[in-house]
Formats: C-alpha cells, sequence, structure tokens
C-alpha cells in the first residue's frame, strides 16, 4: 500500500476527483493544491494533482513542486480535453484521466513508483573494489571500512581506478583520466599521488595499488606473479 498526496482545490472526496481510487488499498491523503501545503505535509510516496478544471495553474503547480526538488513521482489527474494541454514542460512523470479505470490507475502508479526507484538506485551507487568502497555522492572513500583522509586528485584517482579494477593504465592515461588532457605537468605527478595514496592505504593495503614494470598501475584483484609487478 502506497502513500499518496493529492493536491485538489475539490472540497469532496479523493473519488470524486478520481474515483477508481476508491477501489484501490492505497493511503490517499488530502491537501489543496498550493505548494505551502507541503511544508507540514507528512511524506508520501507518490503526488497527484488534480488538474481537471485549473490547467494554467496545475502546469505552474507541478513545475513549482519539481523546482523545489521532490524526488517523488508527480501524476496528473486530467479529463479527456485537457490532456492535449500538457506537455513535457509542465514537469510531471505521468497522467492518468479521472475516468481511467482501478486497473490502469494502479498500473500508472505501480510503474512511476518502479521507475522512480530505479533512478534512484543508479544515482547512488557506491563503487567497490579490492575492498575499496568509494561513495562519489558524499565524496568519502573507504578501505575495508576504515575511512581515507583523501584530496581532491586523490579521491579521483583512486574513483577511476576502482572503477576498472584489474586494468593496467599507463601514467600518461591516468594523467589524461584524471588531471585532463589540457593539463601541462608531467608523469611524474601520477607517481606522487601514487606514493601518497599508498601511504594512506596503510602497510596493510599499499600493494591493492600496483606497479607494472614498464607499463603503469593497477588496482589489484587478486594475486599477480611477482616477475609481472613490483609494489616499488
Amino acid at each position: 500500500m502506497s502513500q499518496i498526496l493529492l493536491l485538489t482545490n475539490h472540497r469532496g472526496s479523493s473519488v470524486e476527483v478520481l474515483p477508481a481510487l476508491e477501489f484501490l488499498s492505497h493511503n490517499v491523503r488530502i491537501l489543496p493544491a498550493v505548494p505551502t501545503a507541503l511544508l507540514d505535509a507528512k511524506p508520501a510516496d507518490l503526488i497527484m494533482v488534480d488538474a481537471r478544471k485549473d490547467l494554467a495553474g496545475s502546469r505552474s503547480l507541478s513545475q513549482l513542486l519539481r523546482a523545489t526538488g521532490i524526488s517523488v513521482p508527480l501524476l496528473l489527474v486530467l479529463t479527456e480535453g485537457g490532456m492535449a494541454a500538457v506537455t513535457a514542460s509542465w514537469a510531471a512523470d505521468d497522467v492518468v484521466l479521472d475516468s481511467a479505470g482501478p486497473a490502469e490507475v494502479e498500473g500508472r502508479i505501480r510503474l512511476a513508483l518502479t521507475r522512480a526507484s530505479s533512478v534512484e538506485d543508479s544515482t547512488h551507487q557506491e563503487i567497490q573494489a579490492a575492498g575499496i568502497v568509494i561513495d562519489e555522492d558524499s565524496y568519502t572513500a573507504r578501505v575495508h571500512g576504515s575511512a581515507l583522509n583523501l584530496t581532491y586528485k586523490e579521491f579521483e584517482l583512486l574513483k577511476y581506478l576502482a572503477q576498472h579494477p584489474g586494468r593496467v593504465f599507463t601514467r600518461s592515461q591516468l594523467l589524461n583520466e584524471v588531471w585532463g588532457y589540457d593539463y601541462y605537468g608531467g608523469t611524474r605527478t601520477v607517481d606522487v599521488h601514487v606514493r601518497r595514496l599508498r601511504a594512506k592505504l596503510g602497510p596493510e593495503n599499499e600493494k591493492l595499488i600496483s606497479t607494472v614494470r614498464n607499463v603503469g598501475y593497477l588496482l589489484s584483484v587478486s594475486k599477480t606473479p611477482d616477475d609481472a609487478l613490483t609494489d616499488a
């Protein structure tokens, strides 16, 4: 059962706005169709805007709600005639006719919630490799549970290596990918940052970043023959 917030200026029940809701098990709360109504509202899984009678006002409300950064799906309840007025500029996730049956309304609610969940999962994913966990949102890195105090470039270098575990990169490749093609410093910069990263990883984890002789560096994910690597 989902928590649905219905924004409407209709004084009756939610059933009069979208009759199909009567046959669904969701918990529906009604608030006035104004942005300030959300200030003290309890969290909801989905917001519906009653756009049946005031298209211009509903469009402004939908745009304003999206601009405030709401993270839940936003559905518009429309009459068939109002469908022609809706464009992408409304910033809504989906629309539903006020005459839609229970099966269609339930399907649209379920799809909207599923899409929102997928987007949330994809926008907050940690990078994990060889005991290293990197959270791009909070700009933090941990190794076997211990937090690392990294500079910006140290973080970017470790993140790039963790995104490609087991892959060897030349110093020039790392310089281009992490520092950028317009960086004029030499490849010695990479060596310096690798040395600092190893020091911060600690003696027990410094070998996670391995040096491949005459090639470059990689983030190790398994034991590699000694004749291919050196820890220098």
